[in-house]
Order: structure tokens, then sequence, then C-alpha cells
């Protein structure tokens, strides 16, 4: 019996990210040698011409084909990466100057539209979320990009939920939406998942030396790393949180820690964070949780008390509201069966 071969064909065009080309061949590549050669993909990189195409990393890659030779093909997996161009680069975020625009381009929007319908499956890495948008497949459809550019991708395209905070989306008609770049990878993962199992995509998650495989519902952000704030006083609260989730956390207990009233606190942390109180804590409560279903053997009655979480039930709650998965999902997920388990200390 011979391989049996997904076409994957990824659309290249001047200025594209490397990695967002790059990193999901590296995935695909495995899938044989992680099935015994039974099954696989061929990974096709097209383009206008046969001409080398410059990534925004400077190094240039060499199309497979054209795209009106892949057009004649029947495609499995239509991927389409993205890139950015960035206008007052010497400047900070935080002064206002900085401004990040996807790069879509109308003949690559044409194509991909045109290759869409001769494709099994679409799916967008990073910010060619908004090639996918401007072709009219996200419509009336949930969509992710990178956290930097969701905005413009909900203002220029109403008819796209954009939601900025999961490191991928499916929906429903064989459309998948990624995060930032190196989300590739998962995007990629999840993608071997549902052609050849879970078991085949973890295979390849550890030849790939990830530390975890991260489910669709995974943050683009860690809680404790988020943009630092522009006063000492949130900054002081934040860690205050992160230190004490096992306590009440609620908004008259903050608001007194500091020294402000509820009803400021709440400006506060909408002003400088984006987010209310209660969302924060619940968000930093949900991370600690899920390293700790990743780590340790511990039950999720104990996770729900050293997290803040009260009860079980809450804990769940809350990990569908984040993660929209189960805490024994997200565990049998994340944690393999050759993982260190180690148990927390008490606390």
């Amino acid at each position: 019996m011979g391989v049996v071969n997904r076409l994957i064909v990824i659309v290249l065009f001047e200025g594209v990210d490397l990695l967002d080309v790059t990193g999901p061949p590296e995935v695909f590549s495995l899938v044989p040698r992680e099935t015994t050669g039974r099954v696989g993909y061929e990974v096709v990189l097209a383009a206008e011409t046969l001409e080398p195409v410059t990534t925004a990393a400077g190094v240039r890659i060499l199309p497979d084909a054209t795209f009106r030779e892949v057009g004649e093909r029947a495609i499995d997996t239509l991927l389409v990466p993205g890139s950015v161009q960035v206008e007052g680069e010497g400047a900070s975020e935080a002064d206002g100057e900085r401004r990040v625009h996807p790069i879509v381009e109308p003949g690559t929007v044409a194509r991909v539209k045109a290759l869409a319908t001769r494709s099994r499956r679409v799916a967008s890495v990073c910010v060619g979320a908004h090639i996918l948008a401007a072709a009219g497949l996200l419509d009336g459809k949930r969509a992710t990009t990178h956290w930097s550019t969701a905005p413009q991708l909900a203002a220029d395209h109403p008819a796209v939920r954009v939601d900025p905070d999961p490191i991928f989306i499916r929906e429903e008609g064989e459309v998948w939406t990624g995060a930032g770049i190196s989300a590739c990878l998962d995007l990629s993962l999840a993608l071997v998942a549902e052609d050849f199992g879970e078991q085949v995509a973890l295979r390849v998650a550890r030849q790939l030396v990830m530390y975890l495989k991260r489910p669709g519902g995974q943050s683009q952000f860690s809680v404790p790393l988020e943009t630092v704030s522009t006063t000492r006083r949130i900054e002081d609260l934040r860690h205050h949180i992160l230190n004490n989730l096992g306590s009440r956390l609620t908004v008259p207990e903050l608001a007194a820690y500091a020294h402000v009233s509820d009803r400021q606190l709440t400006r506060i942390f909408k002003t400088e964070l984006g987010t209310t109180p209660h969302a924060y804590v619940e968000s930093a409560r949900v991370e600690r949780a899920g390293n700790l279903l990743a780590t340790t053997d511990d039950t999720l009655d104990r996770i729900a008390s050293v997290c803040g979480f009260g009860t079980v039930d809450t804990l769940i709650r809350a990990f569908h509201r984040r993660l929209a998965a189960t805490p024994s999902e997200y565990r049998a997920r994340f944690r393999t069966a050759t993982a260190p388990l180690r148990t927390a200390p008490p606390g």
C-alpha cells in the first residue's frame, strides 16, 4: 500500500513572514515518520511566478509552483500566512506612534478566493486572517488573528466575529484561523490531529520538543506577561493578585488594598488593562489552575481551593468560559504519559 498524501498549498507573496511559511511544513514533514510512512502530506509553496520570494526576514524562498498550476489540482488544505508593515519602528508602543498594518495585496486576495473554491479546508496563520477576511471567507464566522491587529480586523470586516484571545479557531465549513506567528505550530498540530488522530499529533509534538500541545482555547496571553501598565499602583495590585490567588480578591478588598473606591478601581483596570478586576482575577486563576493540571497530580478539589475558585463547579465554569474545555480535558491534552508529575506544596 502506497503513501497517502494530502496536498497542502501554502500561499507566498512578497514580504510574507518566514516562520508562517516554514513552521507548518516542519510539523507536516514528521507525520510519515510517526505513521511508519503510511500517510503524510505533500506541501507545495505557490506564488504568482516561480521567481524567488523575499520574506519579511530577508530570506528568499523559491516557490514550487505557480498559482495557476496548483489551481488545476484538488487541494486538501490551503494555508494562508501573513505579514505586516510597521510604521514608526523607532517609536515605542506606549507613545502611540508605532502602527502595525497587515499586508493585504488585492492580487493575493483574488488568488486565495479562487483557490479556496478548490480546497477542502482553508486556514490562515497569524495576520493571514486579514487576507481570508478580504476574500469574504470569514463572513459570519468567528475568527482570530495576532492580538495586535485584531481591532483592525474587526473594524475592517464587521461581518467577522473577531476573538483575539484563542491561539486558533475552527469554524464550520472547514475554515481555521490561527493567532500570532509561533501559534502556527499549534494550528498545524491541530490539523494533523484532525487528519490522522490525536496520538499522531502528540508524537509529532514530542519530536518537535514542544513543551505542550495546546488546545485552541488556550489564550494568546500569559497573565503575568501582559503589557506592563503605566502606574506603579496597578502593578502593585497585579502582583498582589498573583501572589494571593487563594484569597477572596473581591472588588471591595482590592479597592481597599489600593486605597481607592470600588468605582475608581474598576475604572483603573478598564483603562490600564482593558478588562475588569473580576475578569483579570479569573484569568489569573485559570492560568494557575492550568499549570497545576499540567504539572501535578493534584485533585480538582485541591486545585480549586489553591487557586481561589472555592468549588470544583466554579473551576469548571471558569475553564469553559476561558478555554472552552473542562479541567479534565485540559489535563489530558496538556500532560503526556512521559511527563514527570510533582505535587504542589501546601499553601
